[in-house]
């Protein structure tokens, strides 16, 4: 971790229950509605909340609808902001040296559709731009919620749940977190797909039995 979030890290774990809560809920909105997750991704600060959750400082309860609704919401701010400012914000300074990797996003984005908007969530680039590329795109917001909800309570629950059971060994799991989240999303469709291969089967065997 850097000197900035060693320092936030101390901070968050030093301040009163109603702070930690703010403090994890702004980060996390901001990450994707603003673009903050370039500087400091909301997953350390979820996890964190699971740290002080676990130390008893705060409730894991309340750390979890908090994360979960920030993130939702704050995707949903994001694609509004792409769906009204899309090619203006894609021309901001920040993204112009990361333009292979918006490249990348808009091309996953195109190829997957809203499940880009789950899978995105797992990873920090990805998460900070993916809801305002699919307001750009133009992917309807009845399409796009979905996949939103299901993407940050599944991301939200896993960053949280982590830092609670990690307690005081937060540093290790937010390094695990990062470089496993793919293995996380990986076991996460193949348990979709076998689930719809299931459903398919059943379907042809029943038409077939009528």
């Amino acid at each position: 971790m850097s000197g900035i979030v060693n320092s936030l890290v101390n901070q968050v774990l030093g301040s009163p229950p109603w702070l930690v809560y703010l403090i994890i809920a702004l980060v996390v909105f901001a990450e994707d509605a603003l673009f903050v997750g370039f500087v400091l991704p909301g997953e350390t600060l979820a996890i964190i909340g699971g740290v002080t959750a676990s130390l008893g400082h705060t409730s894991l309860t309340w750390v979890l609808v908090v994360v979960i609704l920030a993130a939702i919401i704050g995707d949903s701010v994001g694609y509004e902001i792409g769906r009204l400012f899309g090619p203006r914000v894609m021309g901001l300074k920040i993204l112009e040296r990361r333009q292979a990797k918006l490249d990348s996003a808009q091309d996953f984005l195109r190829r997957r559709g809203g499940s880009a908007v789950f899978l995105g969530r797992w990873t920090a680039f990805f998460r900070a731009v993916m809801p305002a590329l699919a307001g750009l795109s133009g992917m309807r917001y009845r399409v796009f919620l979905p996949w939103n909800a299901v993407g940050g309570i599944a991301w939200g629950a896993t960053a949280v749940t982590a830092g609670y059971l990690a307690g005081e060994s937060y540093h290790r799991v937010e390094k695990w977190l990062g470089r496993g989240a793919a293995g996380i999303v990986g076991l996460i469709v193949v348990v979709a797909i076998v689930a719809w291969a299931v459903r398919r089967h059943r379907h042809r065997a029943r038409a077939g039995s009528a």
